[in-house]
């Protein structure tokens, strides 16, 4: 596992939700983060930890990477990952999100 890997599995395994974004949850730099956010905020989560991944390149790649997903945000709890914001949405309208995080 590269370097960038490790770092990125410590986040994962150290917060129990946790959101790779662009900004952060007081200032979201991108559409799809504040939606993230909002989201994660209305299914009830009330703590959650986010790494603004426009301050560390090799994290912008690396969590690409290590989920094999493309995009960004990314979502992970209890160190599994979720989805990015479409997946986040339609979990939160169908309720799966909100037991998801009840159980975190």
């Amino acid at each position: 596992m590269s370097d960038v890997h490790q770092r990125i599995d410590q986040l994962v395994k150290d917060n129990k939700v946790m959101l790779f974004m662009k900004g952060n949850a007081q200032f979201p730099m991108c559409g799809f983060s504040g939606r993230a956010v909002q989201v994660l905020r209305a299914a009830g989560a009330k703590d959650f930890a986010t790494f603004n991944v426009l301050e560390d390149e090799e994290v912008r790649q690396g969590i690409k990477e290590y989920a094999n997903w493309p995009t960004i945000p990314q979502l992970y709890v209890d160190g599994e990952f979720v989805g990015g914001s479409d997946i986040m949405m339609e979990m939160y309208q169908s309720g799966e999100l909100q037991q998801l995080l009840a159980k975190a």
